[in-house]
């Protein structure tokens, strides 16, 4: 088929190929059955002033091999029923999106009949797709990518509801729609099991107008699948393939899926299954394959949705299991980062050889969840849950800001965006435990004062830093005095005990507080007398920025 035929074919076919995320395929299908190793073909061109071209030196996957395209823009590569084959879009370039939802088109998913026993599954799966194409074409068209850029990083949307999915619209889609980012990412649960809102979810995340790249969580699965195999297959229908890769203005992003699901478990009553954060020998030669075509100095950034470390524990289900073999697959770049989500926290760590890391250290954000406590808690004035994480982080999403190889990130907190990144409280009330902090019958909560003369030597004066880390810097000053060092404790923030206290009802069972990563804390002077008190909280975060904040104490007595 020439190529001005093709580009015929391909016109027609363009927006009903960009709708559902597939590649265009051209040509009569191979006259193989469709069982086995099979080898699929196809072309990568790229149009730029209304002309196309076969482009060469793209990378094009199977989810583990990765192939350069040829002079004339060819690849090949092995492919059985069941796996996907994409192009790995390269700097310079864009991918066709749907215009409703902005999922890019980079992947076609083979299905010859459709998924293996998906007639059992509550939510669709892959349709057949017949017998493969005698072609699968990838078509490019040329853009301007400065190195310089942002990019949205949302995780753990997970509406359990249609009203949820509305607040998704309103606490977060609303306020990232005013940020000029390149494109965005969510971080896994995309859903909470109920797979038939991702249609409704898709439009309004589109409606930001960027494309929009999604990992699989344990939230996003099938459950009815008797192991890992098929447990994405709704997953793929909607987003493609399980994990993939594109580059954006010189810096290099994996998608990946380190949800490893172990089937169903006949003791559990909603039919939902067991599983391991694991990324698998498969996934790991694919980031290796691909890694191999990147350059060693350039950036390169990682999403997927269960955490490499959290503070939430060791388990299996909240860290992934072959984290030591990721961090050495990854060791050849030392300009790297990696962001996850799963834990609805806040949390940065920093992660080196003693880990696997032998490229000197490797920066691993676990990002605060757009839902934050599941959408517990209080409504606030618009009608949308408060939803403070365990943590005491607000739920919200982070801004990736990118230039060249450096990058940062910011917490944009989905109820009031403009608010400051810390929250003072007093805690001299240890004690009240998990019952929450002590209230006086006519002051309400003691977190703020006034407090007793006699008390100010037992209390502290407690700062959450939400987008703190182990790299981060407070200090503190009662009136006039100087500042002194404040001191990063793992401890839960009595404010969240407060907060889920009081608003027990509105509270969803599972969500209880926990330890916070981004707490500090410092005595009051023993020798602070009665009075009107201005402290003063100053901040260096993880990446250098100055931050601060104030908080007036009464003394009494």
């Amino acid at each position: 088929m020439t190529l001005d035929t093709l580009q015929m074919t391909r016109r027609h076919a363009m927006a009903a190929a960009a709708a559902t995320g597939l590649a265009l395929a051209t040509g009569s299908a191979r006259a193989q059955a469709p069982s086995g190793t099979e080898t699929a073909r196809g072309t990568v061109l790229g149009e730029s002033g209304g002309t196309r071209q076969p482009l060469a030196g793209v990378m094009v996957s199977n989810g583990q091999d990765v192939v350069l395209t040829d002079a004339a823009g060819r690849w090949s590569l092995p492919i059985t029923p069941g796996e996907s084959v994409f192009v790995i879009k390269p700097t310079g370039w864009k991918l066709p999106v749907d215009p409703a939802t902005h999922l890019p088109a980079f992947a076609y998913a083979y299905a010859p009949t459709g998924t293996p026993g998906g007639e059992a599954f509550r939510f669709a799966g892959l349709a057949p797709t017949g017998r493969l194409p005698e072609s699968i074409d990838f078509v490019l068209t040329r853009q301007e990518e400065p190195g310089r850029f942002d990019a949205l990083l949302f995780t753990d949307p997970q509406p359990e509801s249609l009203a949820e999915v509305g607040f998704i619209r309103d606490a977060v889609v609303a306020q990232a729609s005013g940020i000029d980012a390149a494109f965005g990412i969510t971080h896994g649960d995309v859903m909470f099991d109920d797979l038939s809102y991702y249609d409704r979810y898709n439009r309004i995340v589109g409606s930001i107008g960027v494309p929009w790249y999604n990992c699989c969580g344990n939230h996003d699965m099938n459950y009815e699948a008797a192991d890992n195999t098929l447990s994405r297959e709704t997953f793929k229908r909607v987003y493609g393939v399980r994990w993939h890769a594109f580059q954006h203005g010189g810096a290099t992003f994996f998608i990946l899926d380190d949800v490893d699901y172990l089937g169903t478990d006949p003791k559990g009553e909603d039919g939902a299954g067991k599983y391991r954060g694991r990324f698998g020998e498969r996934q790991l030669a694919f980031i290796r394959n691909v890694l191999g075509h990147v350059p060693r100095e350039s950036l390169v950034a990682f999403s997927f949705h269960i955490p490499l470390r959290t503070q939430q524990g060791d388990a299996a289900s909240l860290i992934a299991t072959d984290a030591r073999t990721f961090l050495e697959t990854i060791s050849s770049h030392p300009n790297s980062v990696s962001f996850s989500g799963h834990t609805h926290t806040n949390e940065h760590w920093y992660l080196g050889a003693e880990d696997g890391f032998s490229g000197g250290t490797h920066h691993h954000h676990v990002l605060a969840a757009v839902s934050g406590s599941w959408w517990s808690g209080p409504f606030d004035e618009r009608g949308i849950p408060v939803a403070l994480e365990s943590d005491g982080s607000p739920n919200g999403f982070h801004v990736l800001s990118v230039d060249g190889t450096r990058y940062t990130t910011r917490l944009v907190p989905a109820n009031d965006p403009n608010r400051g990144q810390m929250r003072i409280v007093l805690d001299n009330q240890l004690h009240a435990g998990r019952r929450g902090p002590i209230r006086d019958a006519h002051q309400g909560t003691l977190l703020r004062g006034p407090i007793d003369r006699e008390t100010v030597a037992s209390t502290r004066v407690l700062v959450n830093f939400f987008d703190g880390g182990p790299r981060s810097k407070l200090e503190m000053a009662v009136g006039d005095q100087e500042f002194g060092a404040m001191r990063r404790v793992p401890r839960t923030d009595p404010f969240v005990v407060d907060v889920y206290t009081r608003n027990a009802a509105t509270k969803k069972s599972w969500v209880e507080p926990g330890k916070s990563t981004h707490v500090w804390q410092a005595r009051l002077p023993t020798d602070l007398p009665a009075g009107t008190h201005r402290i003063t909280v100053r901040a260096t975060d993880e990446y250098g920025r100055p931050h601060v904040a104030w908080m007036v104490l009464e003394v009494v007595g």
